[in-house]
């Protein structure tokens, strides 16, 4: 029998909440009504479908990027997390120490672009969350922007180009813009993230560093595989990724 209790200090061993930001909520959301984990949802976020999906699907466990529960509650009346309720289905969140640990969000970009020589960066005083190094070999803008959306299924990308060439790339998933300074200070040509603001991206033209935002659910999406693969290493489990980007573009 795996338990709740097991997977989630197994997780919080590998993602320990030292590596978490000072502002952000994770950990357990919601404790489940049986102990025993029967089979495991993982999904960026624990949206109303994922919720349904879990429920209708005999699965007791969500296990997510982005916390169910981010702001303080003061009363319960969301149907979603009455659904999860009254179903038993425990949830545990892993947000920006997921991000900043090993094998979590931005390993998980550095390796599937390849990069060779990969180190942290992050403003000083913070967990290294970003990660910077080189592309397997240069590459411009325009194969670099048909690499993104074949490898992460981007809809549409936005870009602060500066020069032609690419070779040293920083990436960090989701918002990036508070980041844009360390990378840049860390030498990359390049700065591959979700989702800058429209000011950030202005300023970033004009920057010397190209700038890419290309989603920020198509640039932590890809951290789900790799905490299914983590835990079927170790554990014996019935383990699904859920696809629950609800934003569309058009």
């Amino acid at each position: 029998m795996v338990t709740f209790d097991q997977i989630y200090r197994f997780l919080d061993e590998r993602f320990p909440r030292s590596l978490s930001s000072d502002w952000d909520n994770d950990g357990i959301m919601l404790a489940p009504a049986s102990p025993e984990v029967k089979r495991v949802l993982i999904s960026l976020d624990v949206t109303a479908s994922a919720a349904e999906y879990a429920e209708e699907n005999g699965f007791n466990l969500i296990i997510s990027h982005h916390p169910l529960i981010f702001k303080p509650l003061k009363s319960v009346q969301s149907p979603k997390l009455l659904s999860l309720i009254r179903g038993g289905i425990g949830v545990m969140s892993f947000h920006t120490r997921l991000d900043a640990g090993s094998g979590g969000v931005n390993d998980t970009l550095a390796s599937l672009l390849e990069l060779n020589l990969v180190t942290g960066f992050g403003p000083t005083g913070e967990a290294p969350a970003g990660r910077i190094g080189m592309l397997p070999a240069p590459m411009t803008v325009a194969e670099f922007t048909d690499e993104l959306t074949g490898l992460l299924g981007c809809t549409a990308i936005e870009a602060a180009v500066c020069g032609t060439r690419i070779e040293r790339l920083a990436v960090l998933g989701g918002d990036g813009k508070d980041y844009y300074e360390a990378a840049l200070a860390a030498g990359a040509d390049a700065y591959l993230t979700g989702s800058m603001s429209y000011n950030s991206l202005l300023d970033a033209s004009e920057g010397g560093m190209s700038v890419f935002a290309a989603g920020h659910y198509q640039t932590e999406q890809p951290v789900c595989d790799s905490l299914a693969e983590l835990l079927n290493d170790a554990f014996c489990l019935d383990i699904e990724v859920f696809e629950c980007n609800p934003i569309l573009t058009y």
